[in-house]
């Protein structure tokens, strides 16, 4: 076969297919994002109406990123025997449901249950990165890799501005304030289930066709014998590095947002909406952070080949890791402001060069190899949140026991000041095992036929044969 992949990303090009799927790939992968963390806003809400203890808050944050990890490892493989266009239509739309019944929940179990499942829908990551890995060839692939990801982590950051402004518009019609977050659920349910539709006849597994269709037009069988076992893949060390490294950078990415809202306030005394504004405004570094690292893991890899790329990304992560250490320290908010951005740029465009490297690594199991890496990322989040999770349960309840007696208001204080110390020690240390992983990137090789890969797809339609038919 041919391949008329795109060697160049023009936007505004909609007629052309991969450009089309990038939109539609990006915009879906918005979407997930957007209803997987779609609750955070209204936690304070939740945690009223329903009665969450301290322990069931954190516990739903553990299990939005629990299920993700499984669901990304069986989504590679069904991608690279479905193709993405299937796999991405039936997960938003089953990925609708627990959305939408999240915002019918009762009871704290209830809420800890769709949580999980609403975890699922995550996997649109690995979707996302296959379909476009499908789509461009090799000399741009890192850059469309890392903006339809980065353009589609948006929707994790951008919640926290739209999911309100939902609120507030399902309260103009009558719904009761403390209604609105159960609304606002539904109405990002809906919007998923109805962007797989949109997926399934509006996008293409490659530039030639689904699929299905291309083995039947071209009436060509797989040989078996080239198939990559799954244990194979699990085999591959490299697989494993990048596993961890994809931990170290997103899964970071996750954990940190997710606790510094809290953070800010607690150790610069900043009010609830400024400290969320803030980590909003880095979250939205994910429109040109993410491309970034994937365009220069291109250029690099231009430059020095494929050992240019790992270079490149064992360069991002170890100065990730320094800047997380110092923004631990910093108790000054202009430097801690200073150094949190400088922490969202490397770490995103760590993430970006990870997935310019990924596409390299077996060209016949890409989906494969895109799944066990998207779920590092999520073990990476659970692993971290576990540790902030127990040192600053811990700390807390020190204070308490050490302030026990005194005026609530003097309680609630000690509480930040032994939280906000905590989670810094905590950043302190996830910084450290950031930059050894970063280190241990190093260490990803590549053989001479390697660096002469030619356009990555994945098995399913790798070296096919004709089917020989007796007359």
């Amino acid at each position: 076969m041919t391949s008329s992949k795109a060697t160049k990303i023009n936007l505004l090009n909609v007629k052309s297919i991969p450009i089309r799927t990038f939109w539609i790939t990006s915009i879906s992968f918005f979407m997930c994002f957007f209803a997987w963390f779609g609750i955070v806003p209204f936690m304070p809400d939740v945690v009223r109406d329903l009665g969450l203890t301290p322990d069931q808050k954190w516990n739903s944050i553990i299990l939005a990123v629990s299920g993700t990890v499984f669901a990304r490892l069986l989504i590679g493989k069904l991608c690279d025997k479905h193709g993405p266009r299937l796999c991405y239509t039936w997960l938003l739309i089953l990925g609708a449901i627990p959305v939408i019944l999240c915002g019918l929940v009762q009871t704290p179990i209830q809420f800890l249950i769709c949580r999980l499942f609403i975890g699922f829908i995550g996997a649109s990551f690995v979707i996302t990165q296959v379909h476009t890995s499908l789509m461009f060839a090799p000399n741009i692939v890192g850059t469309a890799n890392a903006t339809s990801a980065g353009w589609g982590n948006l929707g994790g950051g951008a919640n926290r501005l739209g999911m309100p402004l939902i609120a507030a518009l399902v309260i103009s019609f009558g719904v009761a304030e403390g209604d609105a977050w159960r609304y606002s659920m539904l109405v990002a349910g809906v919007i998923c289930f109805f962007m797989g539709f949109v997926y399934y006849f509006f996008t293409q597994d490659t530039p030639e066709g689904n699929f299905k269709e291309i083995r039947k037009q071209n009436t060509i069988i797989e040989k078996k014998e080239e198939q990559v076992p799954f244990l194979t893949v699990l085999k591959d060390y490299r697989v494993w590095i990048l596993f961890f490294v994809y931990a170290a950078c997103f899964g970071i990415e996750l954990t940190v947002y997710g606790t510094m809202d809290d953070y800010l306030q607690n150790t610069f005394q900043l009010k609830r909406v400024t400290a969320g504004n803030i980590v909003l405004s880095f979250a939205l570094m994910n429109i040109f952070a993410r491309t970034l690292g994937g365009y220069l893991g291109d250029k690099f890899g231009k430059l020095k080949g494929l050992r240019g790329r790992v270079l490149f990304l064992t360069f991002m992560l170890i100065t990730q890791g320094i800047i997380l250490t110092l923004f631990s320290s910093a108790s000054n908010i202009v430097f801690g402001i200073m150094f949190l951005i400088m922490f969202s740029l490397s770490v995103q465009m760590a993430e970006g060069a990870t997935f310019s490297v990924v596409p390299f690594i077996n060209k016949k199991a890409i989906g494969i190899i895109s799944g066990i890496v998207g779920a590092g990322g999520n073990v990476g989040a659970f692993l971290a949140a576990l540790l902030l999770k127990y040192k600053s349960a811990v700390a807390e309840k020190m204070a308490i026991a050490a302030n026990q007696g005194l005026e609530q208001e003097l309680i609630v204080n000690a509480q930040a000041v032994a939280s906000s110390i905590a989670v810094s020690n905590g950043y302190f240390q996830i910084g450290f095992i950031v930059i050894f992983i970063g280190g241990l990137s190093f260490f990803i090789k590549f053989s001479t036929r390697d660096e002469a890969v030619d356009v990555p797809i994945p098995n399913t339609l790798n070296k096919l044969e004709p089917i020989k038919i007796k007359n």
